[in-house]
């Protein structure tokens, strides 16, 4: 079984082999897209380094939606190419490159129109199936079907009976957004790729015209490294403006960013087998199933204040429960709302004034000589980016590089997975574990689920779940910290879990005991233990205190009310 290992040491190592000598290709940023492209260049026999100013995936990549979908939306715009492409990918992931991560999700279309509406929607996700089908790839999944009105309220009983004429049924697929791009990050490092997070580019070095690396600044240890590369992918998401004004030259296009949010909602609240989406006056409203909770999003909202730390206002959340509120027979209140995140998409600038309107194509760009640009887009069709990203960097490269291979390349834990998953009860009754508890464990980390297994039976203890969030086992805290590069309590209550959103005192009642289960492992004293409580508390006050203000400026200074980072 491939694996990689993301623990201090590790990353200590990776940074000075970074330095050590030249690489073929250094990506700069630690999302999805970035995780993607370094993935796609070290497959192609390059060598390959990754760093990451914050934690892996900690901007737009953890706080998506949380799909995988072709974009029904789309189809309306007359974007078939961006639909067709993303259907393609959905399967991809769907089948080989991560089945253990992507899973299908069932979704109801309300219906609020007698004849012609079915007509209408009907015939966009009939098209929506077959473009699926066409790809090749699209096979694994149900294709919809048409309910009437006592058939909709059947699946979703949750829905208020004079809100709907009958509903469409279709499906997509989900993933834990933040959990996929660690799996990315993990099998480009499998393959020999450099990863450091928490390594943040300060300069870039020039020789002449060329940019010829960077300056590379360790935020855990101090320290600067001098990295130099022949070719440098910057994919920093909404922050592609800041990276390109380092080296000092206008970029040939703009990242504007939209805020989304979502809320977190217990599944008792919504009483429903499947997932639904709304039809707003600007977008559309996903109400998702995730696991014990249902995510209920999104807004769609320019956003010029800070991008690493997005809020979510009190006019947000009223958004949402207001629209969400127009189709559920028990309404839903500020009290059924368990967790709240907001998130940044990073479009194009200069295609349309509204955000919702602005395209989800990707554009790459070779600015200079030695540094390539890739920006837009959207979550699903992150490989495709990573490879145009990719290709355009083999141009400037003085030697000849295989093609893409990750059409082919099963992302860690893929493998063997679904062996593992038919062996689930036996898997059970070997640990002591419930098998909902191995199955849990499998949808997590794949066949690398046996890597987190062996932490119990080495301690029994950790086999039992966290005291304040028992949907996770202690164990997983442990991993996250020897594994998975989680070098914070915020890592793994934020990013490595999702204890953040999913319980209603938003990880504070599991800080202490996670800190102490991470403390061993990265070296932590009871000070530090201390500091970093303190910290997530302070992170998690500032957060409530932002979503009671009006607006985005006054929710904006209120979250900035909390330190970034841990005080050593």
């Amino acid at each position: 079984m491939r694996t990689a290992t993301l623990g201090p040491a590790e990353r200590a190592a990776a940074l000075a082999a970074m330095a050590e000598r030249e690489l073929d290709v250094l990506v700069v940023g630690g999302g999805v897209v970035g995780a993607g492209t370094a993935l796609d260049a070290v497959t192609r026999g390059l060598s390959t380094g990754i760093v990451e100013a914050r934690d892996w995936a900690s901007g737009t990549s953890s706080r998506s939606s949380k799909l995988i979908h072709g974009g029904l939306r789309y189809l309306e715009m007359l974007d078939f190419a961006l639909v067709r492409e993303a259907l393609k990918e959905r399967g991809l992931l769907l089948e080989r490159l991560a089945p253990h991560l992507v899973k299908p999700v069932p979704f109801l279309y309300p219906l609020q129109h007698q004849g012609w509406e079915r007509l209408y929607a009907g015939s966009g996700v009939a098209l929506y199936d077959a473009m699926s089908v066409s790809s090749g790839h699209g096979r694994g999944l149900p294709v919809h079907r048409h309910l009437s009105r006592k058939g909709a309220l059947r699946v979703a009983p949750c829905l208020r009976r004079d809100a709907l004429t009958g509903a469409l049924q279709y499906y997509d697929a989900q993933m834990d957004d933040a959990r996929f791009v660690l799996t990315l990050v993990r099998t480009a490092v499998s393959y020999g790729a450099l990863a450091a997070a928490r390594a943040r580019v300060t300069g870039f070095l020039r020789e002449g015209e060329r940019v010829v690396g960077a300056r590379v600044q360790d935020v855990e240890a101090g320290g600067e490294y001098v990295i130099r590369a022949k070719q440098i992918v910057n994919a920093t998401g909404v922050w592609t403006d800041d990276t390109q004004a380092l080296i000092g030259e206008r970029g040939q296009f703009h990242v504007r960013a939209s805020k989304g949010i979502h809320l977190v909602v217990p599944k008792d609240r919504i009483h429903s087998t499947t997932g639904l989406i709304l039809r707003t006056e600007k977008s559309v409203l996903f109400v998702i199933p995730w696991g014990r909770h249902w995510i209920i999003g999104t807004t769609d909202t320019d956003w010029d204040l800070d991008k690493a730390h997005p809020a979510a206002s009190s006019a947000d959340i009223d958004y949402l429960l207001e629209h969400v509120n127009t189709v559920l027979a028990t309404p839903l209140s500020r009290d059924d709302v368990q967790g709240v995140y907001a998130g940044l998409r990073p479009l194009l600038a200069g295609e349309s004034d509204a955000t919702s309107k602005l395209s989800r194509e990707h554009t790459v760009a070779h600015p200079v000589p030695g540094l390539v640009v890739v920006a837009g887009g959207k979550y699903t069709t992150y490989r495709v980016m990573a490879k145009d990203a990719v290709d355009e960097a083999v141009h400037g490269l003085d030697q000849r590089v295989a093609p893409c291979v990750t059409e082919d390349t099963p992302l860690l834990g893929a493998e063997g997975y679904r062996a593992l998953w038919n062996a689930r009860a036996r898997i059970a009754a070997r640990t002591g574990l419930h098998v909902v508890r191995v199955e849990h464990l499998l949808n997590r980390y794949g066949s690398l689920a046996e890597e987190v297994l062996a932490l119990v039976a080495e301690d029994p203890s950790l086999g039992e779940p966290l005291a304040a969030a028992d949907d996770y086992l202690r164990a997983e805290v442990v991993y996250a910290a020897s594994h998975e590069g989680a070098r914070h309590l915020d890592d793994v209550l934020t990013r490595r879990t999702r204890v953040s959103i999913e319980t209603f005192d938003r990880g504070t009642r599991s800080a202490r005991e996670a800190a102490g289960l991470m403390a061993p492992v990265l070296g932590w004293d009871e000070g530090r233990i201390e500091r970093e409580v303190e910290h997530y508390e302070k992170r998690v006050e500032a957060e409530r205190e932002s979503q009671r203000q009006p607006d985005d400026l006054t929710a904006d200074a209120a979250r900035l009310g909390a330190p970034d980072i841990v005080p050593i």
